[in-house]
């Protein structure tokens, strides 16, 4: 099968270029910037044009604006709007026409307007309190309303050893300061993007084994939405203790504090756990506790 990558110098998109080595499938990595075959997501004839010239049955979306802060500056927001959701829609065109289907990376930022405290589960209604969040939620809602075959990965506070994310920023803080203040009223669950990676990988090879029964006509049995990011819960402060002892900064005073020390022009969510036994249970994935999964990115870093 062949399989096109969208965002590929991306965190996720580059962990998804090291997965799919392992794979008998062909994959396309895409990107706008150089080293990668260009494809524009907001145009759709280019993609169609680029699925049909290689015969694409799967599409990996790892692309989006991801900058929450930058997406509240008015001017930006039609722009974050046509990346975040209508280049979705686009792919889930694309694949509806040739009955292929779309995996599509959203977020926790989906969630956020009301005051949970138990795990976010599938079902529940969007309420995201910035323009990043809402964005998300339309892709969502755009994809479906396409009817193509889908499944939509709801994941969290990603990090990786590519481009800029919050465990490279808080290694290089904790390296170079003696004291830091982080955020302990945030909730969440931080996700290598190297697990994530082979969770699509997973159901894409599930996604296959229907294919080769079924092929043309027909609709994949486990489209829908579904959460993954590492288990456990952590705040932003745990989560950078835990960055610094791993690797070895013990000289750094870390300190918990409140949101509104750091103002933001977008409120984060405090509470965005997810609640992950839907894909287990569907795609029988196995999520690797998050501080297993730290100490491995730490250490692929060094």
């Amino acid at each position: 099968m062949v399989i096109l990558v969208t965002g590929a110098n991306g965190q996720l998109g580059n962990e998804m270029q090291i997965v799919a080595k392992q794979s008998s499938d062909k994959y396309i990595f895409t990107d706008v910037c150089d080293g990668y075959e260009k494809l524009d997501i907001t145009d759709l004839e280019a993609i169609r044009k680029t699925v049909k010239e290689n015969d694409v049955k799967c599409i990996v979306n790892c692309a989006a604006w991801t900058n929450v802060d930058g997406a509240e500056d008015p001017e930006k927001y039609a722009l974050v709007e046509k990346l975040n959701a209508t280049a979705p829609e686009n792919l889930a065109k694309a694949m509806k026409e040739v009955n292929g289907l779309l995996v599509h990376v959203s977020t926790d930022y989906v969630f956020g307007g009301d005051p949970y405290n138990t795990p976010c589960k599938e079902d529940q209604k969007g309420t995201p309190t910035g323009v990043y969040g809402l964005t998300k939620l339309h892709g969502e809602q755009k994809i479906q309303a396409t009817g193509c075959n889908y499944v939509i990965l709801r994941t969290a506070w990603l990090y990786s050893e590519f481009g800029k994310n919050f465990v490279k920023t808080m290694l290089n803080l904790s390296a170079t300061k003696p004291q830091l203040k982080v955020v302990f009223d945030q909730v969440g669950t931080p996700t290598y993007a190297l697990d994530l990676a082979n969770a699509i990988m997973a159901i894409i090879e599930d996604y296959k084994k229907e294919w080769n029964l079924k092929h043309e006509t027909w609709n994949y049995s486990k489209n829908g939405i579904y959460h993954f990011s590492n288990e456990g819960v952590c705040s932003w402060y745990d989560f950078t203790k835990m960055i610094a002892e791993y690797a070895g900064n013990t000289a750094c005073d870390i300190h918990p504090c409140h949101s509104d020390e750091f103002p933001s022009p977008v409120k984060r969510p405090s509470y965005s756990v997810l609640d992950k036994t839907k894909v287990k249970e569907t795609f029988g994935i196995t999520n690797p506790y998050w501080t297993e999964s730290l100490k491995k990115c730490i250490k692929n870093m060094k």
